[in-house]
């Protein structure tokens, strides 16, 4: 018989027991965008520095918000300037935003030494795919050529991302990729992927075992799919949606891919840390088994 799965952590249960939290569409895209505007989180690394700005984007100005490493406050370029990471916040393509995915963006500037720079990118159903792809794009493009700007070091640039956010990150690091072959575009270096989703594919055995999972469960996915890509043929999914359906995964940037036991996504990520490490590419997988999705925003409580 297979070993039975451990439950969820017992201090994250009781704070879902406490402050009971599902990305849900019930009331429409608003009332899913105030649940998550409005869930309590602990402040962190606040001593960070942070400046709002606006970059070229495809339509119109993307708002990004940046933060500096606790050594280089000032933000003045020195002789070493620091790396610089792209951060695609989660949400299901439909929900998220700076000001909800504040306290990760600084935890990545504090424990990873880089500059950060988090994308406000455009949200379905009113913007879907390819919409969030375009940001994305056009944001890791414009930071790559002026990351000095922030004094940062554009040719040591890599992807980071939660859920949808991991998704874009995985989407990013692909372009890149096909970009420097064809002699253009940034060079990702490292990609960070969260939980991500990746192949579009409901067969996984994670979407049986966790479909009625905490904070994220198999409706909720389907829904932000009919507002993100509801247009779309998805037996056949384009790679700038689903990742894990790419026809190549050879000279992609190491990976490193964070999943949980308790997700639906677990076998999203699982399957395409395989899929990496079968084309040659240095990725490490962790299974955080008795956390869910989204844990990266229970951090200072859990």
């Amino acid at each position: 018989m297979p070993e039975e799965k451990p439950p969820v952590d017992a201090i994250l249960q009781k704070v879902l027991d406490a402050v009971p939290f599902t990305l849900t569409v019930d009331g429409g895209v608003q009332e899913a965008r105030r649940r998550l505007r409005d869930l309590p989180r602990r402040p962190l690394h606040e001593d960070i520095r942070a400046e709002d700005h606006h970059i070229d984007g495809p339509a119109g100005p993307i708002p990004v918000r940046v933060y500096w490493p606790p050594e280089n406050q000032d933000a003045v370029p020195s002789d070493e300037p620091h790396p610089v990471t792209m951060f695609f916040h989660g949400g299901g393509f439909a929900m998220g935003d700076l000001a909800t995915h504040d306290v990760t963006a600084r935890q990545h500037a504090a424990v990873g030494r880089t500059v950060v720079v988090s994308v406000d990118y455009r949200l379905a159903p009113e913007h879907p795919y390819p919409a969030a792809v375009e940001d994305a794009w056009a944001a890791t493009c414009w930071v790559a050529r002026n990351a000095d700007r922030f004094g940062a070091d554009g040719s040591r640039l890599a992807v980071a991302g939660d859920s949808a956010g991991g998704n874009l990150s995985a989407v990013v690091a692909q372009l890149a990729r096909d970009g420097r072959r064809s002699g253009d575009g940034p060079t990702v270096m490292f990609q960070l992927l969260w939980y991500p989703a990746t192949m579009w594919d409901t067969s996984l055995p994670s979407y049986r075992e966790n479909a009625g999972a905490p904070v994220l469960d198999n409706d909720a996915i389907a829904a932000f799919t009919r507002w993100y890509a509801g247009h779309l043929d998805l037996t056949d999914p384009p790679a700038g949606l689903a990742p894990g359906r790419a026809a190549d995964f050879s000279g992609l940037a190491p990976a490193y891919v964070a999943v949980a036991g308790h997700d639906p996504l677990r076998d999203d990520g699982v399957r395409y840390a395989e899929l990496l490490s079968d084309a040659g590419v240095e990725v490490e997988l962790h299974n955080a088994e008795t956390l869910v999705h989204g844990y990266l925003g229970y951090a200072g409580v859990v």
